[in-house]
């Protein structure tokens, strides 16, 4: 199963491929992949896979890089790119997400954000880490709500270090283990198939909630984004 989702799997998609591929340059691949992953609305790319990848390969010894300077560029990237994602969203608001049809900026993500927003507040900074698509976009959202600089620095902050510095440590840890050391092909499949899992249960929840709020369709969109950007700010 897992070989036959190996090779329908495109080859910017496989972590394993990728740092082979970038060679000596591998950690600074992976730092500039997060980077875009999380800012500049690129939302289909490998993050959680090749954090976990890094760690694996540096407890390989394949990355020669110490442990903690992986750590901090790759937080560092996680951060700049949620900033810079930021102020393009107080830049352009939510202009870009029009087009229904659109390869990747669709208005559904925007909306799908607007909601995580909603249900949890500033600290969604810290839990859209840990869901694909959520987390290219809802610093999107922040900074067309005109989210306050300074408490976004602060959830986006933490954010950063448990998502990058954790995985990667994540992925250091296991690395030393016999059966992923053995297995590297399969654990990096099976982490892309795990970073999937929250993206499809969001996106079965929210088709449930659609057909639930059917007859209230009517409703104009205005106070919806008003009442967000006021509870950005809460």
């Amino acid at each position: 199963m897992l070989s036959l989702v190996a090779m329908l799997m495109p080859n910017w998609m496989d972590p394993e491929y990728l740092l082979n591929w970038l060679g000596d340059w591998a950690l600074w691949g992976t730092a500039a992949v997060v980077f875009i992953e999380c800012g500049l609305l690129f939302p289909i790319l490998p993050g959680d896979s090749l954090l976990f990848a890094v760690g694996l390969f540096i407890a390989h010894g394949t990355i020669d890089v110490p442990l903690w300077l992986a750590c901090v560029i790759l937080t560092v990237a996680a951060f700049a790119g949620n900033v810079s994602g930021y102020y393009i969203g107080r830049a352009l608001g939510t202009t870009l997400f029009k087009n229904p049809n659109a390869r990747f900026l669709k208005p559904r993500y925007i909306e799908q954000t607007h909601e995580f927003f909603e249900r949890y507040g500033p600290r969604a900074l810290v839990l859209a880490r840990f869901v694909p698509i959520v987390r290219t976009f809802i610093t999107i959202v922040a900074g067309a709500g005109k989210m306050d600089p300074r408490k976004f620095f602060l959830w986006t902050g933490i954010g950063a270090v448990l998502w990058a510095t954790g995985i990667t440590l994540l992925g250091h840890a296991l690395g030393r283990v016999k059966f992923i050391h053995d297995h590297l092909e399969s654990a990096l499949i099976l982490l892309v198939l795990i970073s999937l899992i929250p993206m499809v249960v969001e996106y079965i929840l929210a088709k449930r909630r659609t057909r639930r709020a059917q007859p209230a369709d009517e409703t104009p969109a205005s106070p919806k984004h008003a009442a967000t950007t006021n509870h950005l700010n809460d």
